[in-house]
């Protein structure tokens, strides 16, 4: 795992996957900073199902209205939808074949961290890429404000 501040490399193909619901700043510097930092950026969206599994609630949004807005900021060069198989690093991987991954420093350590599939990823010269995460905002707390 490398913490993008520790380093000033440049990737030929990077990836994110995430929600994006409820579509934020936080959201936008993480796409933003990653496509500075590869020549091409995949994201991927979090099916709805995904989303209700993984965080026991439907997103606000639905996935087509998300994979519209995620494919209209210019920092994205392609878009595609996360299903439960493309949750592990490295199935994606074989999809994609991404040289970076990359994610908020919120999930450098927990349940999105798993030693094997790290391992995986770097025999095959792919590395996990962490950004200072945007801590003023998250879903979460949009939820909370307007419930």
């Amino acid at each position: 795992m490398i913490f993008a501040n520790e380093t000033d490399k440049i990737w030929q193909v990077g990836y994110i996957s995430g929600a994006f619901d409820m579509f934020h700043i936080g959201h936008l510097n993480l796409i933003r900073r990653a496509k500075e930092r590869c020549e091409k950026l995949i994201v991927g969206v979090l099916s709805d199902d995904v989303i209700m599994k993984r965080k026991k609630k439907l997103p606000i949004h639905p996935l087509v209205d998300r994979i519209a807005i995620v494919g209209a900021i210019r920092y994205v060069d392609e878009v595609d939808i996360t299903t439960f198989e493309l949750l592990h690093k490295d199935i994606a991987w074989e999809k994609y074949h991404f040289n970076a991954m990359f994610s908020g420093d919120d999930h450098a350590q927990g349940s999105w961290t798993n030693p094997r599939e790290e391992k995986a990823l770097a025999a095959v010269g792919a590395e996990l890429v962490m950004f200072p995460y945007t801590e003023r905002i998250s879903s979460t707390l949009l939820r909370e404000r307007i419930s």
